[in-house]
């Protein structure tokens, strides 16, 4: 049965997977409408194997397919790893970055086509629904958005694969395929199976990218980034683009084991939930990053860039990549980071990135400052310092003096109790 009047186009974000593979057969029966597939690069791999064909077979009127790794990491993931961003201590944003960059190309490609509706097949109770509409708001907001997960009557992995097997829609995932999983340049996701128990560790089969403890090289591998004003630009003295520095450096730091965050973390929409991120590069960059910057930046600029960095990875988890915040923020970063070039070292040993070595023309390091010898620096200015700093200290000790000889006095003790004089305390008797 038809439904959605005005509707007669709509571009649909589209995967191949089981979800948005149904959802083209669902948007032509549902709302009588031509379904664009639009699909993007960002990493994946073999995912994008046959799926201009396969969505051709499902139904789609036209496919669209963009190579978005470039713009990916440059515009979206660099900007974030310079402004320090980790939500909840533990998530990169591997998702959270991907979904803003593609939602912002679907609304492109429905302005190329004319079409009148953008759909998703972000489920109702995830983030990524969010994410998604908020970049349609942002940059489309005239454009109907369609959210099948809302409206439809499959409410479960189960149902959509009979809804598949009812109308005759070949897809590739089955009813075994315990975990849902995403994955980009930047990091793969696992969620979902036994996943879904917080108290069971997920198993060592789950991982696809990071190496287990006995896959691991028993010596460790030092790897050293140079960066230009906090963007990485050269993997162990070559100059590499983007792309290929994180592949590259995604390959080195997986083989060791690092970059694994196993979580539980605050979703949009109000639960908790458990996801498992492997992002062997983006955890080896953001060390050597944070490292460089405690060498170039001032304390007051360090100290307010962390503080900020909070904000940031909560903007972009909750999909407000376009907001005039998350730009005012980013503007900050980059002046912040104008100094942020040098190069840092990285051990990579049993699952752990430590950075080992830095260097930087911007260094605010001073050996004749920071070392023990005297040379260079008159300790006795550290007198009126200290005396200027503590301040607050003493002036407030003073006022606690003056209070307590008041009311002392007012009692008719004659005297303030001080440490000396006040009585100590009896000892008891000891038993036995």
């Amino acid at each position: 049965m038809k439904k959605g009047p005005g509707v007669k186009r709509a571009v649909l974000a589209y995967s191949g997977g089981l979800d948005t593979s149904i959802i083209v057969h669902w948007l032509k029966e549902h709302y009588g409408c031509e379904v664009v597939c639009y699909c993007s690069d960002v990493g994946q791999g073999e995912e994008l194997s046959g799926l201009e064909p396969r969505a051709r077979r499902l139904g789609a009127s036209e496919v669209v397919i963009e190579d978005l790794r470039l713009p990916f990491v440059r515009d979206f993931v660099f900007p974030a790893l310079r402004a320090g961003a980790v939500y909840e201590g533990s998530y990169l944003l591997g998702t959270a970055l991907a979904r803003p960059l593609i939602a912002s190309r679907q609304v492109w490609c429905a302005e190329r086509v004319g079409a009148d509706a953008l759909a998703h097949g972000c489920t109702g109770k995830g983030n990524d629904q969010v994410r998604f509409e908020l970049t349609y708001l942002a940059l489309a907001p005239h454009l109907k958005v369609i959210a099948p997960w809302r409206e439809w009557d499959i409410v479960s992995r189960e149902d959509a694969l009979a809804y598949a097997a009812r109308h005759g829609i070949p897809v590739q995932q089955t009813a075994g395929d315990l975990f849902s999983r995403d994955a980009n340049l930047w990091h793969l996701s696992h969620e979902g199976g036994v996943l879904e128990d917080p108290a069971v560790a997920a198993p060592e089969s789950l991982y696809r990218l990071t190496a287990g403890p006995e896959r691991q090289p028993a010596r460790p591998e030092t790897v050293t980034i140079a960066f230009e004003s906090g963007r990485p630009v050269r993997l162990n003295g070559r100059a590499l683009d983007p792309v290929s520095l994180v592949a590259e450096l995604n390959a080195l730091a997986g083989r060791h084991g690092v970059g694994r965050a196993d979580l539980v973390e605050s979703r949009l929409v109000g639960m908790k939930s458990r996801g498992v991120y492997e992002t062997p590069a983006g955890t080896v960059l953001h060390e050597a990053l944070e490292d460089l910057c405690r060498l170039t930046l001032p304390h007051d600029l360090l100290r307010t860039r962390v503080e900020l960095s909070l904000r940031m990875a909560d903007l972009i988890y909750s999909g407000m990549w376009f907001s005039p915040l998350r730009r005012a923020l980013q503007a900050f970063v980059d002046t912040a980071l104008q100094v942020a070039t040098g190069e840092v070292s990285v051990e990579l040993l049993h699952g752990q990135a430590r950075a080992v070595a830095r260097s930087s023309p911007q260094s605010l390091y001073r050996p004749d400052l920071a070392s023990f010898d005297m040379t260079g620096y008159d300790a006795h200015h550290a007198e009126g310092f200290i005396k200027l700093f503590g301040l607050p200290l003493a002036t407030t000790a003073r006022r606690g003096m003056a209070t307590e000889g008041s009311e002392a006095a007012g009692a008719g003790g004659g005297r303030s109790e001080t440490l000396e004089t006040r009585e100590k305390p009896r000892e008891v008797d000891r038993v036995g």
